[in-house]
């Protein structure tokens, strides 16, 4: 692992929220697009080419927060276990490079966990809105805790977070592929250009080629994510998994994925990007 600067809390918070709000607002209608076409009522139905930013509220109330939760869990799990590591070594423990790896899966997973938190709820309303279901992300979440009626608080809460489960099925993976893809790639660039700081526009090519990988191979699990949320009544995944098999295939798993890919790769280089640019920027006044 790098022996770059650490990065501190306030570091990490900024940064992340500063890349969250960039990427989701730049990338807003090909998440639409994306979302539409994984729809089960179809693309057209759905609402088309049109109101490619219906529901972007919910996104811009929950992408700093979430971004910002993610960076600050994942960037203090890394620090701690490549700090145990270093202790070990310094003990005589014999740990080779293939644990700076580990290190990166094991504090994306925790830092995903940890988004999700924010990010689910954030997801719901805003594929409720983008999918036509609502006009908007505000009369989304309306429709959502109106429903405390009938199935009261406990009901509503668990209807922010209807997809919790296949979502982190689904963010883990990719964050387990993205993260440790995107990090060995900056590694290798500080040995070979023989500097500590890698730039926003490196971190920007490498994220974008970590991400897309990511994406095509985590597809079927988006699939199935959007098909949970937008869903009318509540369903567990196997008997929606069923249902789509049934229903439209195996090719249904992968609708929506050049799309995902196209946004994804794209949201990499300004996700990844923007958070360098923020950290590099910011490290430099704390010095």
């Amino acid at each position: 692992m790098s022996s770059q600067t650490n990065p501190t809390f306030t570091t990490a918070l900024l940064s992340g929220g500063l890349a969250g709000t960039t990427v989701d607002l730049s990338l807003y209608p090909l998440d639409t697009l994306k979302t539409r076409l994984q729809s089960s009522s179809g693309f057209l139905a759905s609402g088309g080419f049109s109101g490619i930013y219906r529901g972007v509220g919910s996104a811009i109330i929950g992408s700093a927060p979430g971004a910002a939760l993610f960076f600050c869990t994942y960037e203090y799990t890394k620090t701690l276990l490549h700090t145990q590591r270093r202790a070990q070594a310094v003990t005589g423990s014999r740990i080779g490079e293939w644990a700076a790896p580990i290190e990166h899966m094991v504090a994306a997973s925790f830092g995903e966990v940890a988004a999700c938190a924010v990010r689910v709820p954030t997801e719901v309303v805003k594929q409720r809105a983008q999918a036509g279901q609502y006009p908007s992300s505000l009369l989304a979440l309306k429709g959502i805790l109106s429903q405390h009626r009938t199935i009261g608080l406990p009901g509503v809460w668990k209807e922010l977070y209807r997809g919790w489960s296949v979502t982190i099925m689904r963010e883990v993976p990719f964050t387990v592929i993205q993260f440790p893809l995107w990090e060995s790639m900056k590694e290798y660039r500080r040995k070979t250009s023989h500097r500590e700081e890698i730039s926003g526009f490196e971190s920007a090519l490498f994220g974008s080629a970590a991400g897309a990988i990511a994406a095509g191979i985590t597809t079927p699990l988006d699939v199935l994510k959007t098909r949970m949320m937008l869903a009318k009544e509540k369903t567990a995944v196997v008997p929606l998994l069923r249902q789509i098999l049934r229903d439209s295939g195996p090719k249904a798993f992968f609708a929506g994925i050049g799309p995902r890919i196209l946004w994804i790769s794209a949201g990499g280089a300004i996700f990844l990007g923007s958070y360098q640019w923020a950290y590099n920027s910011l490290s430099r006044q704390e010095l």
